[in-house]
C-alpha cells in the first residue's frame, strides 16, 4: 500500500518542487554556461527498477573531456575534471535537482537506492543479492545518510537492501530529514571514491 502513496507523494512533490526552484534551476544552468563549455545537462545510463536502464539527468559538473560512463571511484585525480561551479554544485548536492524530471517521469524517486551506472557491475549484482534493485531508485538514500562516498560497495549494497525491507513512510522522512543535515556538512562526499590509508 505505501508503495502507491509513495508514487503519489514522489509525483505531486516533484511537480511542485520543479515550479518554485524554476528561477534556481534557470540560474544555475546560466553559470554552468558562463563558466565552461558544454551543455548544461549532463545525461548518463543508470539502472533503475527491476535492473531496467533509464538516463539519469544531472547538472554539468566536469569538463566535457571526462572520460565517460566510468564512475568517480575509479578516476585518478576526479578533482582535475571538475568545473570550478561544479566543485560547488557537487558539494551542495545541487547538481542533482534535474532529477526532479526523472521522478516525474516515474524512473525515480525522492528516496531509494541510488542509481547505479550501467556498467557497475559489481554494485547491480550485491544490490540484487539484497533486493535493492526491486524498489526506485532515489535522489537520496539510506546508504547516502550513513557514508555515501565513503563505504564500500558491499556496505552500501547491504544498507540499500536494509532501505527495502523497511521502506516506510516515517524511515523515508527520517531519511530525507538526515539528508538536509548531511548537506549541510557536506558528508560523505569524498571525489575520486573512498579515501585510503
Amino acid at each position: 500500500m505505501y508503495v502507491y502513496i509513495k508514487q503519489l507523494f514522489d509525483y505531486i512533490c516533484s511537480f511542485v518542487m520543479t515550479l518554485i526552484l524554476l528561477p534556481i534551476l534557470i540560474i544555475i544552468a546560466a553559470i554552468i554556461k558562463l563558466d565552461s563549455k558544454g551543455p548544461v545537462l549532463f545525461k548518463q545510463k543508470r539502472v533503475g527498477k527491476d535492473n531496467k536502464h533509464f538516463e539519469i539527468y544531472k547538472f554539468r559538473t566536469m569538463r566535457t573531456d571526462t572520460p565517460k560512463d566510468m564512475p568517480t571511484h575509479l578516476f585518478n585525480n576526479a578533482e582535475s575534471f571538475i568545473t570550478p561551479i561544479g566543485r560547488f554544485l557537487r558539494k551542495s548536492s545541487l547538481d542533482e535537482l534535474p532529477q526532479l524530471f526523472n521522478i516525474l517521469k516515474g524512473e525515480m524517486s525522492f528516496v531509494g537506492p541510488r542509481p547505479a551506472l550501467w556498467n557497475q557491475y559489481d554494485l547491480i549484482e550485491a544490490r540484487n543479492q539484497c533486493g535493492a534493485n526491486l524498489v526506485k531508485p532515489g535522489i537520496t538514500g539510506w546508504a547516502q545518510i550513513n557514508g555515501r562516498d565513503e563505504i564500500p560497495i558491499e556496505q552500501k549494497a547491504k544498507l540499500d537492501g536494509e532501505y527495502v525491507k523497511s521502506m516506510s513512510l516515517m524511515m523515508d522522512i527520517k531519511i530525507l530529514f538526515l539528508t538536509v543535515f548531511s548537506i549541510l556538512k557536506s558528508e560523505g562526499v569524498s571525489e575520486g571514491g573512498p579515501k585510503k590509508g
